[in-house]
């Protein structure tokens, strides 16, 4: 059990009683409060009245499409979804990040990994607000004021569209970032379709980053995260 977990509300909506069965005492082992629901609509009253601090949920749902599901969810709560599916599709992991979910869990999956992922998406809600102005991990310190990477003291040269994309990139470390995501949050909303841009960018980032550059992970087809 993590301090960061205790008595932290998730609420779990899927359809499978299996699911249930596994989660409920391995969450409640690590600490957190866990509330069920077993259909999208159930879940979406749920999340209304007990504001959850974190979501699962399932895509594949007897009385409404996950992703709609996620997007009637997106319309009242911020706080962190994390997608539990069975659906490995490409397609389907792009849809649901770009439609707001915070990470995506294929089934099945090792309770490790589960609960890695919810520690790092309660981090980054928790942390958030607070806005930091500056990142220091291993060696590689950015300082977002003042738009300047440096590597064990040394500073990196940049142009300032390679700064904005590894800013996003660390402001949301540990997360997968979608293409899209990034092309809209760097270049605008009319580049959300260029990808090659970005693939020239990272490219850039990662021969000026060095042995550093192993942060930039490449999530095939979907985005990037960067690694804490």
């Amino acid at each position: 059990m993590t301090t960061d977990a205790l008595g932290t509300h998730i609420l779990v909506i899927d359809d499978e009683p299996q699911i249930h069965r596994f989660l409920r005492p391995a969450l409640e082992a690590a600490g957190y409060r866990i509330s069920r629901a077993d259909t999208a609509r159930d879940g979406l009253h749920l999340a209304a009245n007990l504001a959850p601090e974190l979501i699962l949920l399932d895509l594949g749902l007897p009385d409404l499409d996950g992703h709609q599901a996620l997007a009637e969810l997106r319309g009242f709560t911020r706080v962190p979804i994390l997608i539990l599916s069975a659906r490995d599709q490409d397609g389907e992991k792009i849809a649901a990040l770009d439609a707001g979910a915070d990470d995506y869990v294929e089934k099945p999956f090792s309770v490790g990994e589960l609960l890695a992922r919810l520690r790092t998406a309660l981090r980054h809600t928790r942390h958030a607000d607070a806005a930091p102005q500056t990142l220091s991990v291993s060696g590689l310190d950015l300082d977002f004021a003042a738009h300047r990477l440096s590597i064990d003291g040394a500073e990196i040269p940049l142009t300032p569209r390679e700064f904005a994309l590894i800013a996003v990139l660390a402001r949301n470390a540990g997360r997968v970032l979608t293409h899209r995501q990034l092309l809209a949050a760097t270049w605008g909303p009319g580049h959300a379709e260029d990808v090659q841009y970005l693939r020239v960018y990272i490219g850039h980032l990662r021969r000026k980053l060095g042995p550093a550059a192993s942060r930039l992970q490449t999530e095939a087809g979907i985005g990037y995260r960067f690694g804490a």
